[in-house]
Parts: C-alpha cells; sequence; structure tokens
C-alpha cells in the first residue's frame, strides 16, 4: 500500500476504540500525537542488524546496545548527526536486556546473567563472567529479560514459559521458567513471584518491580503487573515449583485448575483438543479467582488488546523534567502495533491502579525497549523478527523527540467513590467541559481461561449522571452511575474542546483499570452540572459519516490557521442512505469498522503484518459465512507461519462482521 494510505490506516485506527463511538467533523484540524513529539531516525552502520533486545544509557552519555543476534554495541554520541557504533562484544545468546553498574554492562542471555567487563580498555569486552545461570531445557520459547537493577543493588530477571505437547499450552518445563528472580550481586538467587507468561516488559518504577504481559493462555488481554515478592500474577504455569523449598509462595497449580477446567481433553483418536472460546459458558474473571486466592495479583493496569497493544513491552518511568506535563508516569512499549502507550498508577486501598492511554505510534519496527537519552530524548529500540509487527523495517533504532509544545490530553485519570476525576494539560472550554454529553463510560473485562487471549465480556454503557469543571478549567469531576469492581472502564471525551483553540483532544480514550472503589465523600447532586440531554449535545457536536471520515487528514498534518468555531453550528452533511446488505462496501466505506473491530491492529490489505493480509485471506477462498465464523472463533492452525495467534473475537457483531467478510472476498 502507498505510504498516505497507511498513514490514513493509522489514524483511522487512532481514532477508533474498541467500542463504536462517533467520528468528529472537526478532529482533522486538530493537532495530533506527531505535532508535539517527533520520531527521529539513528542511522547504524552498513551491514549491522540492530534487532534490539537491550539499552543502557552510559554515564557519559554513551548508548549501550545489545541484540537478538547476540551482539552488544557502544554508541558514542548517539544523539549526534554521526554516531560512531563499536562492537563490544559478540557470540552471546539472544541477549533481551542491558544495563550497566560500577563500571561493567550486565545482560540476561537464555541462562545467564553475564557481566561483561573491558580490563584492558581497548573499547571490547575481554571478561565474561556468569554471575548466576538458571535452567534451561533447550524449548524455542524460553527467552529471559532483564536485569533491572534494584535500589540495593540486586538484580531483577524474568524468564518465559516454554511450549511442549500440545503447542498451546504453555508450561514451565525446569525450575523458575515462568518466574521473576531477584539476583545479589554476589551470585545468589532468591525466587520472587511467578505467574510470567511472556514477561518481555520489566521495569524499575521508583525501586519497585513492574512488568507488562502479553496476551496468551490465561491471559486474557495484556496489562501491567506490580510484582510484589511472593505474588502470583496470572499464569498457573509457574506454580508447578511452588514445592520447592525456596519458593515464597505455596499455591499450586490444582487449585487454580480445581476452580477452571485447564482444558486438556483429547478427542477419540487420542490428540489434544485445541481450547477454544465458549460463548455460552459462565464468565470467571482474575478478580473473581482473587477473592479465592490472595496470592493472586491483580493487573495495576489493563491494556486492552488491539487498542493499546498486542504484545506489549518494556515498562519505562517518565523522568522529572522530561515530557513536560507527563513527567512521573509511565511508558509501556508494543512490539506487534510498533507503539507507546502512556500509564499513570494510583494507590487505592493499598494497591496500585490506574489509567492508560495511546501516547506515540508510527515507529518503523516494534518497540521493545526505551532509555533515556541525556538531552532528555527517548531512545526507542525495535525488533520484528518471530512475532512481525507494524512498520516497513524488521529491526531498528530511532528517537522521540519533545518539541516543548504541551498538547490537549488528559494527563491523568483518578478512581473517586462516585466516577472519576479527570486531570487536563490546558484548560477546557467550559460549555463543552461541564456537558455531561461531552462524556461517555462503558465497561467490560476478560475470561480468566486456559484459551489464548479472551473476548471482551460483560460489556455495559454507564450512565453519566453529571459534572463538576473545576474555576480553572484544568479537572473535571464525572459523576457515573453504576461503577464496577474489578472491571476496565473506558472513558471517551470527544466532547471535550480546549479554551484556547477549541482543539479537540489528541487522545480522547482513557482506560482506567477500577479494581477498587475508593471511600470517601461524594458529590452531591447539587454540585455538579447535570447539562443538556444527550439529543441536544449531539445537535451541537458535528460528526461525518463513515465515508467522510476517511478523508481525515493523514498523519503529520497541521492544525487548521484559524480555530473551529466555539458555537459548533457547522451545518451537518445529511447522513448517507445505507447500502442493501448484498452490495459490498468501499474501502472508504470499511475502514471504520475495521477501526472500531481492531482488525487493523494487526492486518493490512496486502502487507504481512501481526497477522496475514487481507488479500492472502481472500485468497482462501472462504465463503464470508465461514470468515464470520473465523473472526469469532479463529484456527490459528489454518496459518502455521503466524507466531501470534488471533484471539477469539465474538463480541464482533455478526452483521458487522459479514460486511468486513464481504470487503475482505472482494479482494481476490
Amino acid at each position: 500500500m502507498k505510504q498516505a494510505g497507511k498513514k490514513i490506516l493509522r489514524n483511522l485506527f487512532l481514532a477508533g476504540a474498541l467500542f463504536s463511538a462517533p467520528f468528529l467533523g472537526n478532529a482533522q484540524e486538530s493537532p495530533m500525537e506527531e505535532d508535539f513529539f517527533k520520531i527521529l531516525r539513528i542511522p547504524s552502520p552498513e551491514g549491522a542488524l540492530l534487532e534490539v533486545g537491550g539499552l543502557a544509557v552510559l554515564p557519559n552519555g554513551d548508548l549501550g546496545i545489545s541484540t537478538r543476534r547476540g551482539d552488544v554495541y557502544i554508541v558514542e554520541n548517539p544523539t549526534s548527526n554521526r554516531p560512531h557504533f563499536r562492537k563490544f562484544a559478540s557470540g552471546l545468546h539472544e541477549v533481551l536486556g542491558l544495563a550497566y553498574k560500577d563500571g561493567a554492562l550486565y545482560c540476561a542471555q537464555r541462562g545467564e546473567l553475564t557481566k561483561l567487563v573491558d580490563s584492558n580498555h581497548d573499547g571490547k569486552a575481554d571478561v565474561f563472567e556468569t554471575v548466576y545461570a538458571w535452567p534451561l531445557s533447550g524449548n524455542y520459547h524460553e527467552y529471559s529479560f532483564g536485569p533491572k537493577i534494584a535500589p540495593d543493588g540486586s538484580f531483577f530477571v524474568t524468564t518465559n514459559l516454554g511450549f511442549a505437547d500440545p503447542w498451546w499450552h504453555a508450561v514451565s518445563i525446569v525450575p523458575w521458567r515462568g518466574w521473576t528472580l531477584r539476583i545479589t550481586p554476589d551470585g545468589k538467587m532468591q525466587p520472587w513471584a511467578t505467574g510470567m507468561r511472556s514477561p518481555a516488559g520489566i521495569g524499575m518504577v521508583n525501586g519497585e518491580m513492574f512488568y507488562s504481559e502479553n496476551q496468551g493462555d490465561w491471559v486474557g488481554s495484556g496489562g501491567v503487573w506490580h510484582v510484589k515478592e511472593g505474588a502470583f500474577t496470572v499464569h498457573p504455569g509457574g506454580l508447578r515449583w511452588t514445592n520447592m523449598p525456596n519458593s515464597p509462595l505455596k499455591m499450586r497449580m490444582e487449585q487454580i485448575h480445581a476452580k477452571i477446567d485447564p482444558r486438556n481433553g483429547r478427542d477419540a483418536k487420542g490428540d489434544y483438543v485445541k481450547p477454544e472460546n465458549r460463548i455460552n459458558e459462565p464468565v470467571v474473571t482474575m478478580f473473581d479467582l482473587k477473592k479465592q486466592f490472595p496470592d493472586m495479583q491483580l493487573p495495576a493496569v489493563w491494556l486492552p488488546h488491539g487498542v493499546l497493544g498486542i504484545s506489549n513491552s518494556e515498562v519505562l518511568q517518565i523522568p522529572e523534567g522530561h515530557f513536560g506535563p507527563f513527567e512521573g508516569q509511565l511508558l509501556v512499549g508494543d512490539q506487534g502495533q510498533s507503539k507507546i502507550m502512556r500509564v499513570v498508577l494510583e494507590k487505592v486501598n493499598g494497591e496500585y491502579q490506574g489509567v492508560a492511554f495511546d501516547f506515540r505510534s508510527g515507529f518503523q519496527s516494534g518497540v521493545l525497549r526505551m532509555a533515556w537519552a541525556n538531552d532528555k530524548s527517548l531512545f526507542v529500540g525495535e525488533t520484528a523478527r518471530g512475532w512481525g509487527s507494524a512498520g516497513d523495517a524488521n529491526e531498528g533504532l530511532q528517537r522521540l523527540v519533545w518539541n516543548n509544545k504541551v498538547p490537549f490530553e488528559m494527563r491523568t485519570v483518578k478512581a473517586m467513590p462516585d466516577g472519576f476525576e479527570v486531570e487536563f494539560t490546558t484548560p477546557v472550554e467550559r460549555k463543552s467541559g461541564e456537558n455531561p454529553a461531552s462524556y461517555t463510560v462503558e465497561s467490560f473485562t476478560y475470561k480468566y481461561h486456559p484459551v489464548y487471549g479472551s473476548p471482551t465480556v460483560n460489556s455495559k454503557k454507564l450512565p453519566v449522571k453529571g459534572v463538576k469543571l473545576s474555576d480553572d478549567g484544568m479537572k473535571a469531576r464525572v459523576v457515573v452511575d453504576n461503577l464496577r469492581e474489578g472491571y476496565i472502564h473506558l472513558l471517551r471525551l470527544d466532547g471535550v474542546r480546549a479554551k484556547e483553540n477549541y482543539y479537540t483532544l489528541v487522545h480522547p480514550a482513557a482506560y482506567y483499570t477500577l479494581n477498587s472503589i475508593p471511600t470517601g465523600p461524594k458529590l452531591a447532586l447539587s454540585e455538579i452540572n447535570r447539562g443538556t440531554t444527550n439529543a441536544a449535545a449531539k445537535a451541537s457536536t458535528p460528526k461525518t459519516t463513515p465515508k467522510a471520515a476517511a478523508s481525515v487528514k493523514p498523519t503529520g498534518t497541521k492544525p487548521a490557521a484559524k480555530p473551529v468555531a466555539k458555537t459548533g453550528a457547522t451545518k451537518a452533511k445529511p447522513a448517507a442512505k445505507a447500502k442493501p446488505a448484498d452490495v459490498v462496501l468501499t474501502f472508504n466505506e470499511v475502514q471504520p469498522l475495521l477501526a472500531k473491530n481492531t482488525c487493523l491492529a494487526c492486518h493490512n490489505i496486502d502487507k504481512r503484518q501481526v497477522g496475514p493480509p487481507f488479500k492472502e485471506v481472500a485468497r482462501r477462498n472462504y465463503s464470508n459465512q465461514r470468515i464470520v465464523e473465523l473472526i469469532h472463533n479463529p484456527k490459528p492452525e489454518n496459518w502455521p507461519n503466524y507466531a501470534t495467534p488471533m484471539p477469539p473475537m465474538p463480541q464482533v457483531p455478526k452483521s458487522e462482521a459479514l460486511k468486513i467478510a464481504a470487503w475482505i472476498n472482494s479482494l481476490n
């Protein structure tokens, strides 16, 4: 597809959400994320394959890079136009993490934590010291990640589960696979926590361990977990080793299996039967299991699959003085969608929970590692091998630079006893900000089951009872009826406008993981603005038809010279007449459905991405009905050359799935 077409696709995906939301007629005239955060390429030497597995900034500003191919580079003057790459080490085993401490580099190879030292000061490592080695079975999926350095100088690493027979159940084949390990500088290992499935994104935040998990079996969607000592996070595979004397918890795998069928059944031929989503089964969630198993650690923040990434990676805190209004918050990379999300945590009733937003997309390959440069820009290390990702490259090293202009964004969202408090980066225009119809709230959750991923379940729209806008226009208390503990709450602020120029929010969607509703005083009805009716608000907010939405300016467009009129009196065009059911939609007409149902998260028209291109699906000659069935219950075995299985998506309405299927088949 041509570059302009890809930019439009990306724009529409950013405009979409997990659930249906109106397109705003004036949204294309407001600035976008690339108008504030610019992606710069770092030139690398010819022939160097920077499938980045780790990044570490040295005290002098040089950048250490480890690669999946086992090399370690030192980059001198990495933020200049002509950085100098020097190979520091080679021949290591898939180095998926790098850290600097006391004049040495430390890396996690597949089977050990290794210290690299240049003892003769010739610019190359000549001492390779094993700090600690952990067991390996030789399974292809036994990746290891880290280290991250704790305040006491110890190291944290995480280990992947493997895949045996059958391939769809991740298992811990040898001790401490699927665990977080704490290793002292003198080589003593303490098992710290388990429940990890594919813990590629570990991060140290204010001296505490966090990690991001990828969707998979038992993992309904990606998310960020706080890793406390003795915690069980999500996947039961690592519980196999809790009977060992140094295990910090005694919870057993059989306890989980007694509550939830592990689905290890066989057919009449004796072959294992692959678990698939059961639409009509009783829904059991992690929140439900937590009531029975106190050691289970709920995710602090869910990152809804297909919206806020599909294979989440590095968790990195924004330091003081970096990236303006977002200092102190967290960035979370994503390998599959080649982008970065923003997360803000708060403690409620003693546990972390919080909110997640989109932040910056458009990187050339999958975002795996991030590190802060001395000039306050962000190094972004990338790789696509093995999984596939958005972007045109298989690897890369880029920088993200803030231009010191403050975007109109939700800075954060906090839980309140009766709803949420939204804090903005710039003041809100009062009429839009205090109108309840400018806000919508929905809640949903995921199943806890042995199937790969989960559809969203128990979705429910929640009434917005009223809004109280602060005098300075920087905060809005949004009073919401029927808050649900244990659910993700999607807040959309499509109607809110900036005071200065009437711009829309760069990212109007926030996903708050409400594990616990805080206690405290609630607002009285007399304190909130109960606003105009939804009908009146819709009349004052111009919308486009789906076809018009496809004409949104490509990524990189600058804002209009003149601000949009505050009256909202733009005359709306009459809605396009609906096409008969048997008429195939055009590409422009189907784009909103592809965006809404997150198809664009993994699929391109003619390019292999995380999943097969739509044209390749069309060549299979499935009927429209069969494509609908495969959307609702995918068969990953039909696509053995794709490493990331498609999750079940029964939440896609059949009427919409049929339109998508007909359009796909029209490509053949």
